[in-house]
């Protein structure tokens, strides 16, 4: 009984204490123990425990000697903000980066890559770069503001490289090959208008076109690239005055648009007052030479063209060239400047230095003998562990465009392949309606050897087998 009433006594005496501290400040200190126990009448011992548990609650500080202190006390946990009102004041336009994202996002550890959009760093010209920017960045002028349009030697080198006609002053510089797609689609067409693109597509600019309140058209493509029928179909049914396309190694499919067809192409834009938009990312992936983009078959500035030089490089070396011509390239560099001002000139200037050396001939023989022993393994692979599967042999490019068994969901089977330590693209995000069959877009440029995509297929067929 009178160890129940030394418990009650520490209770009530720090319940009394608790509402004390409360009034004090941080490290103010309270009354002495011997104060305590006269104004509560109760023991020492009494004091000492209801002290005791007041300093395990975090609320008090004893110090020997000098007493007991209120303790700081922690900072009420702020409620969540509240940003409902957001929703209504964003209402009416989305942008769903979820395809990009995926692309890319870093596989996690251990799991074989067989998707990715720019080569495996073991192929990246990584020491030729680095080499490259230290000379760029020992320029007087490195850091100065680039001429508007781009630096002028870099601008003529990417008039020499792409040919058919094309001058310096027909070139602008950008911030890579995304950046180029939203310039130049926002700059020819107004939110709301229809824009063509190839069936299926690159991701990236079914993303470009929807952030940018424009509506993807889809024109189906086969083995020989995009189908002039259906193109001509397409522009009449639409009304649209842009199409989007990639004539050389297609992603995903790695078509190359055939010499007629390409003839035909020009032909049914020219019917229909439009712009042809050439996006001539893997023109330097080729494993046999690609034909001449379409703009040097094109002499009335119908064609837009986008050359990048990211996919053959690295990542981050985001510098790409636009060539135009007639009032149209003035309207895609003022649609430049307003956006963006101008791309870095360090990166110009690196990517200047990159061409301009001995090293970047050398790298682009490399890649060219790399790539086609990596496409083969690839297809020896999947020749002898997934027989069932139907895939082209491209001519140049990262990828190569698997057909599915009837059936079979392309979106699980790559949730399933990424659990089984393989990762791969489904095919129905590269569409923009609905896919007409289920596809898988796997890539031999992104691993790390021949021995790794073999492996990666054994993964696969974990799941498909």
């Amino acid at each position: 009984m009178l160890l129940m009433k030394n418990d009650s006594s520490v209770a009530a005496l720090a319940d009394a204490l608790r509402i004390e501290v409360g009034r004090l400040s941080p490290g103010e200190r309270l009354p002495s123990s011997r104060r305590l126990v006269e104004r509560h009448r109760v023991s020492p011992v009494t004091v000492s425990r209801a002290l005791g548990l007041l300093a395990a609650e975090g609320l008090v500080v004893t110090r020997p000697g000098a007493g007991a202190f209120a303790a700081r006390r922690p900072s009420p946990a702020a409620e969540p903000a509240d940003y409902g009102w957001q929703a209504v004041t964003l209402a009416g336009r989305s942008v769903d980066a979820a395809g990009v994202s995926w692309l890319l996002t870093p596989p996690p550890d251990g799991t074989v890559a067989l998707s990715g959009g720019y080569l495996h760093p073991s192929l990246q010209p990584v020491r030729a770069m680095a080499d490259a920017a230290a000379r760029a960045a020992r320029r007087p002028d490195a850091w100065a503001m680039p001429r508007l349009g781009g630096t002028p030697e870099l601008r003529a080198w990417f008039a020499r490289t792409v040919g058919g006609g094309v001058s310096p002053g027909d070139v602008t510089i950008t911030n890579g090959g995304q950046q180029s797609l939203t310039t130049v689609l926002r700059a020819l067409l107004p939110p709301g208008a229809p824009v063509l693109v190839e069936s299926p597509t690159y991701l990236g600019v079914l993303a470009v076109a929807r952030a940018s309140g424009l509506q993807p058209v889809p024109v189906p493509v086969d083995a020989e690239g995009v189908r002039p029928d259906l193109l001509a179909e397409a522009f009449a049914m639409s009304g649209a005055r842009a199409f989007y396309c990639q004539p050389a190694f297609h992603n995903p499919t790695g078509a190359v648009l055939s010499a007629e067809r390409r003839e035909r192409v020009l032909a049914v834009a020219r019917a229909a007052g439009a712009f042809v938009v050439e996006d001539d990312f893997a023109r330097h992936l080729g494993i046999e030479p690609p034909p001449p983009p379409l703009i040097a078959q094109d002499a009335d500035g119908r064609v837009v063209h986008i050359a990048s030089l990211t996919k053959a490089t690295a990542p981050s070396l985001r510098i790409a060239a636009v060539i135009a011509r007639g009032p149209v390239a003035e309207r895609i560099r003022a649609t430049q400047l307003v956006e963006e001002f101008f791309p870095a000139r360090p990166l110009q200037e690196t990517l200047l230095e990159l061409v301009s050396s001995p090293g970047w001939p050398r790298h682009l023989r490399a890649i060219r003998a790399a790539l086609p022993a990596r496409r083969d393994a690839l297809r020896t692979a999947l020749a002898r562990h997934l027989p069932q599967l139907r895939a082209d042999r491209p001519t140049g490019g990262l990828h190569l465009w698997v057909r599915l068994p009837d059936g079979l969901d392309d979106v699980e089977v790559a949730e399933a392949a990424l659990r089984a330590g393989v990762l791969v693209s489904a095919g129905r995000p590269f569409f923009p309606a609905e896919a007409p069959a289920p596809y898988l877009r796997l890539s031999y440029g992104s691993a790390s050897s021949e021995a790794e995509l073999a492996e990666g297929v054994r993964r696969l067929a974990t799941v498909l087998g």
